[in-house]
């Protein structure tokens, strides 16, 4: 009888032993999801913000759009046909213009003028008096079928600048200027020769974010032909005015404002991106040495105990967290977070066998 309660205390105290081995080999933590790193979004090039389109604590994609820039229009002067576009979204505007003389060239609807003389008009007090502004007829001199219609634009002593409005002419005809349609000889106001109206050279400053018209278009005069932003891109590729996430993530902070000024470099939002999500843990001092990094670790919501991932622990500071009651150190916890996962979330922790069944 001795002997069987004997064999009995004994069978209960290795109980004891194995629920305690149990209990040590498994270890439970509480924790929250935090952000690993926090991105800065600097400013490409400087500018004028024109819209910020996030706030603190909003979720963007990676696309989603941060903020635009207010761009420097140029428009056309006057109609005309585009015959040259040498640039594209991302050059620098001056450099273009060192190179091609301009960004682009436009061909005005008038395509010849007059260099004229009254010297050799008729001879009486009006025909040796002509007037900017005044509508004149011209006619080639050894091909009369080619004539036109034109204005004074300019005036310098006997010297005038007639453009030819209409009418087809060969550069370097020797024409008559007429102040009458039927180009009779007491209406002649003066002799020139023509010459090719030179396309407009349209230039600008800056880099270029979007062009608006391609070699062909006609356009009217204030029809949009470039945007700029100012500085130069420096090999940034950009082709619009906006400013997108590069990764998914919540925006932490924003400083850029609507109608301020920035220069490229300048830091106008913080991104913590999803890719750095992580779990960190308070491990006390008598569980430290029950983790370590490298462990396996199992990690479940709070909020909803059917979702659970495994974890990494990267590191365990080596040095106790301040302003705490006990001393604690802090477990760093690397997992693949999904649409569920929060920034802030409470999670429970789980190491040793626990975390091994779970594998």
């Amino acid at each position: 009888m001795k002997t069987m309660k004997r064999v009995m205390a004994i069978l209960f105290a290795l109980t004891l032993l194995a629920a305690g081995a149990a209990q040590a080999e498994t270890l439970s933590l509480n924790g929250t999801v935090e952000a690993g790193v926090t991105v800065p979004v600097y400013a490409p090039i400087g500018g004028t913000v024109d819209n910020v389109s996030v706030e603190a604590g909003m979720h963007v994609a990676a696309g989603d759009t941060l903020f635009s820039y207010r761009t420097e229009k140029t428009y056309a002067a006057g109609d005309g046909t585009v015959t040259g576009v040498f640039v594209k979204a991302g050059d620098d505007a001056e450099t273009v213009t060192e190179q091609y003389g301009a960004d682009l060239y436009i061909e005005g609807t008038a395509k010849y003028t007059v260099s004229a003389n009254s010297s050799k008009a008729y001879s009486s007090v009006e025909t040796m008096l002509v007037h900017t502004g005044e509508k004149v007829y011209v006619v080639c001199r050894t091909v009369t079928s080619r004539r036109g219609v034109g204005i004074i634009t300019a005036i310098d002593g006997t010297s005038y600048t007639v453009l030819v409005t209409e009418g087809n002419f060969i550069p370097g005809d020797s024409v008559t200027v007429y102040r009458d349609e039927a180009c009779t000889e007491l209406q002649r106001v003066g002799r020139g020769s023509v010459s090719r109206v030179n396309p407009t050279a349209v230039s600008t400053t800056g880099a270029i974010v979007n062009v608006a018209v391609k070699d062909g278009d006609q356009v009217k005069r204030g029809d949009l032909l470039m945007e700029t932003l100012s500085g130069t891109f420096e090999g940034y590729e950009m082709t619009g005015t906006a400013v997108a996430a590069a990764e998914e993530g919540v925006i932490m902070s924003v400083s850029a404002e609507v109608g301020s000024t920035v220069s490229k470099g300048d830091v106008i939002a913080q991104i913590a991106p999803i890719s750095g999500m992580r779990v960190e843990v308070a491990v006390s001092a008598d569980d430290r040495q029950s983790l370590k990094a490298g462990d396996k670790v199992l990690i479940e919501l709070e909020a909803d105990e059917s979702r659970s991932y495994e974890g990494t622990v990267r590191y365990i500071t080596e040095m106790p967290e301040e302003d705490t009651e006990e001393v604690t150190y802090k477990a760093v916890i690397d997992f693949t977070p999904d649409e569920n996962v929060y920034f802030g979330m409470a999670v429970v922790v789980t190491a040793g066998e626990d975390a091994k069944k779970a594998e």
